[in-house]
């Protein structure tokens, strides 16, 4: 950890990453509730989530070509000043059409925001400490959920919605400031290649995820629990405030808590687990989280106190992590560098878009089922992910194929570069 954090530039863009984090859950968590307050409607606290993936989506092909074609750096510098410049709006205490386009918009600019940071990671450490460099994000990414998720919900409760946002400008003019800087690289980005035409460029990015054998398997599970977050965006606000009886600041501090259980998995993943398979990462992470998520889920039958939802939501934070870097170093350590972009760019528009479905489903569903069935039945499908994702992985090394020699010859003849 300390021999990673003693690299300037990958220091630098961890500090960044966490106030922009930061700055992201506190619009993360305060939007939701504001619109579920405003409407008292699930379906169209769902609506709004869903406009806020779909441009993840729309924009992926471009995104990630992008992200591979220009200054990483430079692109989430820019990015951070279009994420204050379209936040504006909400400073008037907006009806639920304009956040749904703030939503849309900011959705819009993470779009290229991700994969370019994403795949600058390897460009500034080194392809071998990607899954360290991964477990630090998570780290900073976990402090910053706890800070960020605890400030939206607070400050939504105690002074509205316009003072989330000025305190959100605030925490991303930091993260700009860190980003204007060009950064020192370890491993030199790919050598410039002829340009092909964006389409057929994110094609080619797509064709080596479906050949790609490593990241074929991957696949199955990145839907379940895409579907199963999407679902939990949902049924966490109907949960907290109709279930539990809670209010917008227990919302934000239970979506914050679970920074720490996450602080935990991260500084684990950067010292003792740094080598551990990333596969196994995502399957036992994937189940870990479905227990401690049914557990949450069928407690109110016993008991509402905040406390124990507090201890319990922390708990629920270390294998979300996990589960988060296994995919990530994955896709990392198995693409070429210079196709690092568009896939990844590619998978978190898959991720978006099972999200959204997940999320419509729970909305939809929610009145005439209840929280609680709909609930449970999000915990099921992270616990069939992290099964599947185990069965793939044992039948992985007991069928070798002559693909994995391509690949891993893909993977050490270059390292690999990410940012966000």
């Amino acid at each position: 950890m300390r021999q990673l954090l003693g690299v300037p530039a990958f220091a630098r863009l961890w500090v960044a990453a966490f106030f922009g984090e930061t700055a992201e859950w506190m619009l993360q968590v305060a939007l939701p509730v504001y619109v579920f307050q405003r409407t008292g409607s699930a379906a169209t606290t769902a609506l709004g989530i869903v406009l806020g993936l779909l441009p993840a989506v729309l924009l992926s092909p471009v995104a990630g070509v992008v992200a591979d074609r220009w200054n990483r750096r430079a692109m989430l510098f820019g990015v951070c000043c279009g994420l204050a410049a379209v936040a504006l709006p909400l400073l008037a205490e907006p009806g639920v059409v304009v956040v749904y386009a703030v939503m849309a918009a900011q959705a819009a600019l993470a779009s290229v925001f991700e994969p370019a940071r994403n795949a600058l990671v390897p460009e500034l450490v080194g392809a071998g400490e990607v899954t360290g460099a991964n477990g630090l994000m998570s780290v900073n990414g976990s402090v910053a959920r706890l800070a960020g998720g605890w400030a939206g919900g607070a400050l939504l409760g105690f002074g509205g919605l316009a003072d989330v946002v000025i305190g959100y400008l605030a925490v991303l003019v930091v993260a700009a400031a860190l980003l204007a800087k060009p950064f020192r690289r370890i491993a030199a980005p790919a050598p410039a290649v002829a340009r092909e035409p964006v389409v057929r460029a994110w094609l080619d990015g797509l064709r080596e995820l479906t050949h790609n054998r490593r990241l074929r398997r991957t696949g199955l599970a990145l839907v379940f629990t895409s579907l199963a977050q999407g679902m939990f965006l949902v049924l966490f606000v109907v949960y907290v405030l109709d279930v539990l009886g809670g209010s917008e600041a227990d919302a934000g501090l239970l979506r914050g808590v679970q920074a720490l259980g996450g602080l935990a998995a991260g500084f684990a993943l950067a010292t003792v687990a740094r080598r551990v398979a990333p596969a196994a990462l995502l399957g036992w992470g994937s189940i870990a989280l479905g227990l401690v998520s049914a557990l949450i889920w069928n407690l109110p039958l016993v008991t509402t106190a905040l406390g124990v939802y507090v201890g319990l939501f922390v708990l629920a934070g270390a294998p979300g992590v996990v589960v988060g870097a296994g995919l990530l170093s994955e896709i990392q350590s198995a693409v070429a560098p210079e196709r690092a972009g568009r896939v990844l760019s590619t998978t978190f528009a898959a991720v978006a878009t099972f999200a959204g479905v997940g999320a419509l489903l729970a909305g939809t569903l929610v009145a005439a089922t209840g929280p609680a069935v709909l609930l449970n039945v999000q915990a099921g499908v992270y616990v069939f992910a992290g099964v599947l994702m185990l069965g793939r992985m044992r039948r992985f090394r007991e069928v070798p194929a002559p693909a994995v020699a391509t690949v891993e010859g893909c993977r050490t003849s270059s390292p690999r570069a990410t940012s966000t």
